[in-house]
């Protein structure tokens, strides 16, 4: 393959991660290290930045702020939910990113961000080819969700998983505080991939967690639900339940539009989701005599950066800093994907190229072997697959006992 040189330009896009801009951090350090590379922009608000020329300079940042990133929550460039219609049913789009990438001479497109955004990143990368403009493109993974097809898994997953567990252990005990019964009812995120929900399994596994945990993997109904929840109190006048927002019934229907049938839904068509927790409150409460309190972790879950697995942002990292090095030596059209191998008996982690095309769409899911036969609970195999994630603590800088994230000055280019 031969040398190609020209700037390259980042974008992030969907939902945010505590650890999105350490991937973005990664990808960052190793452009501007690159001689391939000439310059270094950002794309504001994922590929409508591209689309409106809303474009940054890394360039022009300051060192401090760009080492500040690697530990700073969200997308720092700001993220989009915008859907590209196929290129044969309209190519508006796609001529305006051409225009773009030949006004800034962009050769390399990096995009951070789970199955729509791969989804962005192959169209573009097809569209470029069949209109013979020279640009790689690759895809660099992100999703608290964890159902990117093909990776071991996704950076963002482990520390929103590792938040959960933990934020899960506390409950236990707060829950435990007063001598009268108490049912508590927490939501996590996760559609139609459970591994987020599941992850409250960590904290179950060492005795101060959930008692019954419930994913989309496995079809919900309310009636076995209320048993299940009854059964439980009655023996010890306590029970924690962890739900996925995205489960359904048998027939493939939220359990959240039972309270509201007219869920508004977002521009890739998928229903707005949230609201479960505090509809599943109501259920208990007219089925059981107790106190019901219904908890919603949403954003937290996705956004705490104070409770990151240092695994977490160092695979992160490696994602962005491998998707430079393998597009400057020559690679185009691939996410970079993860692999696990054990060492003499201690876990490592290594990069596979994954075809976006495979990738873009395709939902991992939980192994239904690795949920209990009752559908309320994970057994062993979950948690050995999740428990090298989390390790390791963050070095997150402080000031005035808060802490210090990145504030880019955003010059545009």
């Amino acid at each position: 393959m031969s040398t190609l040189k020209g700037a390259c330009i980042i974008g992030q896009s969907g939902g945010p991660t505590s650890v999105i801009n350490a991937s973005a951090y990664g990808a960052v350090k190793a452009a501007l290290d690159n001689p391939n590379i000439t310059r270094v922009l950002g794309s504001l608000n994922g590929i409508v930045g591209i689309l409106n020329d809303n474009i940054i300079d890394f360039g022009q940042e300051d060192k401090e702020q760009i080492e500040l990133m690697k530990n700073t929550p969200s997308s720092i460039l700001g993220s989009c939910r915008y859907k590209l219609a196929s290129p044969d049913v309209d190519d508006t789009d796609y001529r305006k990113i051409l225009e773009t990438f030949k006004k800034y001479d962009i050769k390399y497109f990096f995009y951070i961000g789970g199955n729509d955004s791969m989804d962005t990143c192959n169209k573009i990368s097809k569209f470029m080819l069949q209109n013979g403009y020279e640009c790689r493109v690759m895809g660099i993974p992100k999703t608290i969700d964890n159902d990117l097809f093909g990776t071991d898994h996704c950076p963002g997953f482990a520390s929103a998983a590792k938040y959960i567990a933990t934020s899960l252990t506390e409950v236990y005990f707060d829950a435990r505080v007063y001598d009268i019964g108490a049912i508590t009812i927490v939501e996590a995120m996760g559609r139609n991939a459970g591994w987020l929900t599941a992850s409250a399994a960590l904290a179950a596994n060492k005795g101060m967690g959930p008692d019954l945990i419930y994913l989309p993997e496995v079809a919900f109904d309310i009636d076995n639900f209320i048993e299940s929840v009854k059964k439980v109190y009655e023996k010890e006048n306590k029970c924690i339940v962890v739900v996925s927002e995205g489960i359904k019934d048998k027939d493939g229907k939220l359990i959240s539009e039972y309270a509201n049938a007219n869920k508004a839904k977002d521009s890739f068509g998928h229903a707005q989701l949230g609201g479960l927790a505090a509809y599943l409150e109501g259920v208990i409460s007219n089925a059981i005599p107790a106190k019901v309190r219904a908890i919603e972790l949403s954003l937290l879950q996705r956004c705490a950066a104070h409770c990151a697995s240092k695994t977490d942002i160092d695979e992160s990292v490696m994602a962005g800093k491998t998707a430079v090095m393998e597009a400057t030596s020559g690679t185009t059209d691939k996410m970079v994907g993860f692999e696990r191998e054990y060492v003499d008996g201690k876990y490592t982690c290594k990069i596979k190229l994954l075809d976006l095309s495979s990738v873009a769409n395709t939902e991992k899911k939980v192994p239904r072997e690795w949920i209990n036969e009752e559908g309320n609970g994970l057994k062993q195999e979950f948690i050995d697959y999740v428990s090298p994630l989390i390790l390791g603590e963050t070095d997150l800088v402080k000031e005035d006992g808060l802490p210090k994230f990145a504030k880019l000055k955003k010059v545009r280019a």
